[in-house]
């Protein structure tokens, strides 16, 4: 019998068939977002050269310190803001945003929200 996909296996084939259109340039990098059950992590990567050129994350030190839990809307728009500032720190203005097969609501939204207000464009 046929067994049934999981919701992370489901999320995975979302992914890959946005990555066939998203695709990070040395000029605007792609800003690429995971989330676990216990945290969100935040990468500007460059495709071109495959490296990653800044990332945030509710492990980082700065913000572990000041958050009360890794896995909420606080600690999401925290992670954007961060990683829009390192971003724009490097001089990366322009990104292109994946977001890596979840839906463009709650946790994936306030980051995404969060590195616009820090200056980040896309």
């Amino acid at each position: 019998m046929f067994k049934k996909a999981s919701r992370n296996e489901l999320r995975k084939k979302r992914h890959f068939r946005v990555r066939k259109k998203v695709y990070g340039t040395p000029e605007r990098p792609r800003l690429n977002v995971y989330k676990s059950n216990t945290h969100i992590y935040a990468q500007i990567i460059d495709d071109v050269k495959g490296h990653t050129l800044v990332s945030a994350s509710t492990l980082d030190k700065e913000l572990r310190e000041s958050l009360t839990s890794t896995n909420n809307l606080e600690a999401a728009k925290l992670v954007g803001e961060l990683v829009g500032k390192r971003a724009i720190e490097k001089g990366i203005n322009e990104v292109v945003f994946d977001r890596g097969g979840y839906i463009y609501h709650g946790k994936v939204k306030e980051l995404a929200e969060a590195a616009r207000e820090a200056g980040l464009k896309f």
